[in-house]
């Protein structure tokens, strides 16, 4: 199936869209982009029409109109209507929802800055049909500029694992051009056949590994509760930390600590995900940058001796309603959210496992030392320094403290490495101490 079009006067339009000024082929132009998430009900997608070639297409007044969007936004509504259908591979018609346009201004490394309208749309199928397989009939643009071409990709698939969350690249379906032969505009078949339930699973794992490894303030949080772990708290007239407590000690007292925080953020992230308790962003960052000041102030004095095991659980509730935007957002079916649920929650175990494993053999070994009292307090008021900046970023002030405290995710690997060397340094000169005493 073809769209009919009058090709006379297309290509009389790609001969003077050709001999344009600027238009030549040594400068490209910027094509339309339609971004599809595959979900259990729905196509959600987002397609972005690059404001030049829009205007030779419908000689609306785009380009330098600060009021375009205003003055053109429900006209390009009902044109993208005309322009933009799907059909089961039967030939059963879905339902098209145009969502309200914006305007952006972005950049491709071909063409160079430009502006664009970015519409959200959404495809329903007829009852019964799949979503991971349909025939999609698109031509605004290129019905009238031969050149022009449309980007279509897969952003989001729950079932191969796909999402833009975990940084995964779009898998392209197809491009949408004049065919110059016909001067027509093909219809584009997608099919989504290959996918199943496991590998849902692995890419929601891997998506929850993610978080912890590239979210900083998470693992400044679970960094400030290991820091006094291996210490014994001394509760006098000014409460301090004491000598180490012994590695069995160490270990299962940050075993019981982030047990406890798993169990909470356990919690919120089923309760958010099924959407029961429903909290804004913006306050759950704040509380985050909160709670990672408080758990820096407890790693430079004991505030909370004894109680870590509530406070942990405590800012894992808190932890756990910013995890659960993610997977309320991929909007899966009631089996895919059970599985994602277990396989986000595993992934992030699985990071903080692997974090606790890295870093708490040298803090176990630099706890035994005198320098353990310089490196925990540089740590905490590290900690104390990025969590206040992160808290005015987040309440609307804007700051630099926050914009460093973002880059210290880079600073990890290093900061590791540094902590590995001290630990080693530290214990080999104690073991050489007390030979020295034992000798003596």
């Amino acid at each position: 199936m073809t769209l009919p079009r009058p090709p006379l006067l297309s290509w009389l339009l790609a001969l003077v869209f050709a001999l344009l000024p600027g238009r030549g082929l040594a400068h490209p132009m910027p094509t339309t982009t339609l971004q599809l998430d595959l979900h259990p009900s729905s196509v959600t997608a987002d397609l972005a029409l690059p404001l030049n070639e829009l205007q030779l297409a419908t000689r609306w007044n785009l380009l330098g109109n600060a009021s375009a969007l205003e003055q053109y936004g429900p006209q390009l509504r009902t044109y993208l209507r005309r322009h933009l259908a799907a059909t089961t591979p039967s030939g059963q018609a879905w339902a098209v929802e145009i969502g309200e346009p914006t305007l952006s201004q972005v950049q491709q490394a071909a063409t160079g800055p430009y502006q664009e309208f970015v519409v959200p749309v959404q495809l329903t199928p007829p009852a019964g049909a799949s979503t991971r397989a349909f025939t999609l009939r698109y031509d605004a643009i290129v019905h009238q500029v031969v050149t022009h071409s449309v980007l279509v990709s897969i952003r989001r698939d729950w079932e191969r694992g796909l999402n833009k969350e975990s940084g995964n690249e779009n898998v392209e379906v197809g491009v949408i051009r004049t065919d110059p032969r016909t001067g027509q505009v093909p219809l584009l078949p997608v099919n989504q056949a290959q996918g199943n339930a496991w590998q849902g699973f692995v890419g929601i794992f891997k998506l929850g590994m993610q978080h912890i490894a590239e979210g900083t303030d998470h693992l400044l949080f679970l960094l400030t509760l290991l820091l006094p772990a291996p210490l014994l708290a001394v509760m006098n007239r000014r409460p301090h930390w004491g000598a180490f407590g012994g590695p069995r000690r160490s270990l299962l007292n940050i075993v019981k600590i982030t047990t406890a925080f798993t169990v909470g953020h356990s919690l919120t992230l089923l309760l958010g995900t099924l959407r029961i308790v429903n909290v804004p962003d913006a306050p759950i960052e704040a509380l985050i940058a909160v709670s990672i000041l408080v758990s820096a102030v407890h790693a430079l004095r004991p505030i909370f001796p004894g109680r870590e095991l509530v406070i942990a659980g405590g800012f894992g509730l808190i932890h756990g309603l910013a995890f659960s935007s993610t997977l309320a957002e991929l909007d899966l079916s009631p089996w895919q959210t059970a599985l994602s649920l277990l396989g986000f929650n595993l992934g992030i175990e699985a990071m903080q496992l692997i974090v606790i494993a890295v870093t708490m053999p040298w803090l176990i070994l630099l706890a035994q030392t005198r320098l353990y009292t310089p490196v925990r307090t540089l740590g905490a008021s590290l900690a104390v320094l990025a969590s206040l900046g992160w808290l005015g970023d987040r309440v609307g002030l804007a700051n630099p403290l926050g914009t460093l405290a973002d880059s210290l995710g880079a600073a990890g690997p290093w900061a590791l490495l540094a902590l590995a060397a001290l630990a080693l340094l530290g214990f080999a000169f104690r073991r050489a101490g007390n030979q020295g005493v034992s000798t003596s």
